[in-house]
């Protein structure tokens, strides 16, 4: 299963993914499970007004990307405590895209994060500076099939949804992991505006595990909510089992 056809003018395979940073001082630890990648070309002016002027969207095989990522937070923790059962698992969808800063360092964009879990959803606004939305979640995994569901409750427009079912195939082998995949899926810095200044944190995480996966049903309007127009095609498709991460402290 490979998801989506061929990208004719995907760099070569074989790429290694870039290491991760070591972040000493997590101030935030859990694991992305479950995970399948969404992605969808954009011109770089579509999505320009949706980053602040600090950031240049970045771009490959020249285009601007736009990411839905739907998946299971697990074990959510701060450092040294142990994880509390209810708090500490829930559904996640993010949208985002890819910019780079003044210093050329990469990262994500985050255009929206929802999520099945208000404290959680406070907690990011509040302390990350990030637009998490509180939503009516679920993930439900049955072997290779994938059924991710999403309702928006608050803020912004209620209803804003992204449902999809997907299916798993194998592991892509390392000659299959081209330099697209990598750039979509190995990001290990995060951007947000933190008392009105831009500041990044840094993201430790091990290479993802990716899968070959097919998409058998998307209903969803995130990318529109977020001020984006309808993609111009199906999306590019990867998956993985998850990776275990540790978030650090914001620097400006």
């Amino acid at each position: 299963m490979d998801g989506a056809p061929p990208h004719p003018s995907h760099p070569a395979s074989g790429v290694k993914a870039p290491p991760s940073p070591r972040v000493a001082l997590p101030v935030m630890c859990h694991r992305w499970a479950h995970i399948t990648f969404l992605h969808w070309r954009y011109p770089v002016e579509a999505v320009r007004g949706l980053v602040p002027d600090e950031l240049a969207v970045e771009t490959m095989d020249g285009s601007a990307w736009v990411g839905v990522t739907p998946f299971l937070m697990e074990d959510v923790r701060v450092p040294g405590l142990p994880a509390v059962p209810w708090l500490s698992a829930f559904p996640e969808t993010n949208c985002r895209t890819y910019v780079r800063d003044a210093r050329g360092r990469s990262g994500v964009w985050f255009l929206s994060l929802d999520a099945g879990r208000l404290p959680a959803v406070l907690g990011g606004r509040s302390g990350y500076g990030l637009p998490y939305h509180w939503s009516d979640m679920s993930v439900r995994i049955d072997r290779r099939r994938r059924r991710y569901r999403c309702r928006r409750r608050w803020p912004g427009t209620l209803g804003v949804r992204c449902d999809a079912e997907a299916e798993v195939g194998g592991v892509l082998r390392e000659d299959e992991q081209d330099e697209l995949a990598h750039f979509l899926t190995a990001r290990h810095r995060l951007f947000t505006r933190v008392a009105g200044r831009l500041a990044a944190a840094e993201v430790e995480h091990p290479p993802w595990p990716l899968q070959h996966v097919e998409l058998t049903a998307l209903d969803q309007d995130l990318l529109r909510a977020a001020g984006l127009p309808d993609p111009a095609g199906p999306p590019l498709l990867h998956a993985s089992p998850g990776v275990d991460v540790r978030v650090g402290m914001w620097s400006w």
